[in-house]
C-alpha cells in the first residue's frame, strides 16, 4: 500500500560522474553526461482493444519479468467504496471462472515463477518474474483473470475478512500508519488524495458484490492496462502472444477521470491525535507538485538533502546534534495530481513537541532563505545515482522504473533521459524548490502523543495525604 512515492522517486534520479573528486588543476571534475543505454532495443505497441504493451529484451539470464500496470488506486474511489482497489489485488489471486482460487500461483510456482501486487493512490501492479519457459503460461494466467475472474461470495467473504486484518495491523494498531492517515485525510478536503488506499473501516464492511463488478468491469478494461516485459524475449514473439491472449479481451468504456482539483489551501492545518505512545510523532506534509512536474527532480534531491541518510542536515542537526528527535524522514509522495512532501520526525520518550517542531521549522526557513551547499547536492545526486543504477541492473528494476516513467511521466523514453535531467539541477534549483514547497499555510501538522495523565480527584488527593 504505499504510496509509489519512494519507487518512483528512485526511478528519477539519475546521474554518474559528478563531481565527487577535484581535477588535476585543482577545480572540481565536470560531470560526465550520460545517458541510459537500451532504448534502440525497447518497442512496443498497443493492441486493438487499447492495451499498451513495451518490451525491452535483456538476454543476460533466461528469466522474464512482467509488471501489468493497471491505472487505478484510492484516486478513483468514492465514499463508500474507499478500499476496493487494495481489494482486487487480493481478489486478483482468488480464482476465475477457469481456474479455482490458488491455482494462479500454484501453476506459476510449479514452472519455477514467483509473483506479487501491490496498491497505491494512484496505480495497482501485478508482478510476474518467470523462467522464459513459463511464458506462454504467464500470458495464458494474466488474460485468464482479467478477461474470467470470479466473484464467489464465499471468497469475497474471506478476502473482506483478510482486508480488515490488514487494516488493523497497518493503520489501527500502528501509530505511525495511524497519524498519517489522520494527516493525509485532513491535508485535502476535495481531492481523492484523502482516501486511504486499505479504506475506510465501514467501507471495507459494507462492499456488495454488485460494488465489485461494476468497480473491476470500469477499471480493468485492457485499455486501462499498461504490460512491461523484460528480459529473455524478443518484441515480436512477446507482442504475438500479447496479441494471442490479450487483445481478444475487449476495451471497456474508459473510465471516469478524475476531474477534481483541490482548492488552495489558505492557512496551516493541525491534527492532534492521543493514544498510548511511548515515543510522539511529529509528522509534517506540505502540499507539493505531482510526480511529471519539472520541480520534481530538485525536491527530490531537497528531501535526500534534509534527511538521506545519517549525514543528512536534518538528522545531524536534530538527531545527533540537538538530540530532540530519534529518528527523521522525508519524502516526496509523487502521484498523477499534486500532493504531499513529508517531514516525519520520531520524538524520544518525554520530549518537548513544540520545540522539536520549532528547531525543525528554523531549518526549513534556513534552507529556503540560504539554499544548500554545492557538497550536500553533490551527495543527493550521488545517493540517487547509485540507487537507480543498482535498480537498472535487474530486469526486475527495469521493468518498474520502464513502467514508471509510462505511467507517471507519459513515455518510457524520459527514462533514458533523466541523466541529463538530474545532472542539471543547481543549488538554486534546490532552493526555489524548498521556497515553493515549505509554506507554513500549505501544511497539515500532525501530532500523536499520549493522552495527559487525568488529574486527581479531590476524594482521591485527601486520601493521599493522609498519613
Amino acid at each position: 500500500m504505499s504510496k509509489y512515492s519512494l519507487g518512483w522517486a528512485w526511478a528519477s534520479c539519475v546521474l554518474l560522474g559528478l563531481n565527487v573528486s577535484a581535477g588535476a588543476a585543482g577545480k572540481p571534475a565536470k560531470p560526465a553526461a550520460t545517458r541510459v543505454p537500451g532504448l534502440e532495443q525497447v518497442q512496443s505497441i498497443t493492441l486493438a482493444n487499447g492495451m499498451k504493451v513495451i518490451v525491452w529484451p535483456d538476454r543476460d539470464i533466461p528469466n522474464i519479468a512482467l509488471y501489468n500496470w493497471v491505472h487505478v488506486g484510492s484516486r478513483n474511489e468514492v465514499p463508500g467504496i474507499t478500499g476496493l482497489a487494495h481489494f482486487f489485488e487480493h481478489m486478483m489471486f482468488n480464482g476465475t471462472s477457469k481456474r479455482p482460487p490458488g491455482e494462479f500461483d500454484r501453476q506459476m510456482e510449479a514452472q519455477g515463477g514467483s509473483n506479487n501486487a501491490s496498491t497505491s493512490d494512484n496505480v495497482t501492479i501485478y508482478q510476474d518474474w518467470i523462467p522464459r519457459t513459463a511464458l506462454d503460461l504467464v500470458f495464458d494466467l494474466e488474460s485468464d483473470r482479467l478477461a474470467n475472474l470470479s466473484f464467489d461470495p464465499k471468497v469475497v467473504e474471506s478476502e473482506r475478512g483478510v482486508v480488515y486484518s490488514e487494516r488493523r495491523l497497518r493503520t489501527e494498531d500502528s501509530n505511525e500508519g495511524f497519524l498519517a492517515e489522520q494527516v493525509q485525510a485532513t491535508a485535502f478536503v476535495a481531492h481523492p488524495y484523502q482516501i486511504p488506499t486499505v479504506g475506510w473501516p465501514a467501507d471495507i464492511q459494507g462492499w456488495t458484490i454488485e460494488d465489485l463488478q461494476t468497480f473491476f468491469k470500469t477499471n480493468y478494461a485492457p485499455n486501462n492496462c499498461t504490460l512491461v516485459l523484460v528480459g529473455d524475449v524478443s518484441a515480436e514473439e512477446a507482442f504475438a502472444l500479447a496479441k494471442k491472449y490479450l487483445e481478444p479481451i475487449p476495451r471497456q468504456a474508459p473510465p471516469p477521470k478524475v476531474r477534481t482539483t483541490e482548492p488552495e489551501q489558505l492557512g496551516e492545518k493541525r491534527v492532534l491525535v492521543e493514544r498510548n505512545a511511548q515515543t510522539p510523532l511529529l509528522y509534517i506534509a506540505y502540499k507539493s507538485p505531482a510526480a511529471n512536474d519539472p520541480e520534481g527532480p530538485a525536491i527530490n534531491l531537497l528531501m535526500s538533502i534534509l534527511a538521506g541518510g545519517d549525514s543528512s542536515r536534518l538528522h545531524r542537526l536534530l538527531v545527533e546534534e540537538k538530540k530532540i528527535a530519534i529518528d527523521v524522514g522525508a519524502s516526496f509522495q509523487e502521484g498523477f495530481d499534486p500532493g504531499l512532501s513529508w517531514l516525519l520526525l520520531t520524538l524520544p520518550e518525554g520530549a518537548n513537541p513544540a520545540e522539536a517542531e520549532k528547531t525543525l521549522d528554523g531549518a526549513l526557513d534556513l534552507v529556503v532563505a540560504q539554499g544548500v551547499t554545492e557538497a550536500e547536492l553533490t551527495r543527493a545526486k550521488n545517493q540517487y545515482a547509485s540507487s537507480f543504477w543498482k535498480q537498472l541492473a535487474t530486469i526486475d528494476g527495469k521493468a518498474e522504473l520502464l513502467g514508471s516513467f509510462e505511467v507517471y511521466e507519459g513515455d518510457y523514453r524520459k527514462l533514458f533521459d533523466s541523466p541529463a535531467v538530474y545532472e542539471k539541477v543547481t543549488r538554486e534549483d534546490v532552493q526555489k524548490a524548498a521556497a515553493l514547497v515549505f509554506q507554513k499555510n500549505h501544511r497539515t501538522v500532525g501530532l500523536l502523543q499520549s493522552p495527559p495523565e487525568a488529574p486527581a480527584t479531590p476524594a482521591a488527593a485527601t486520601r493521599e495525604a493522609k498519613p
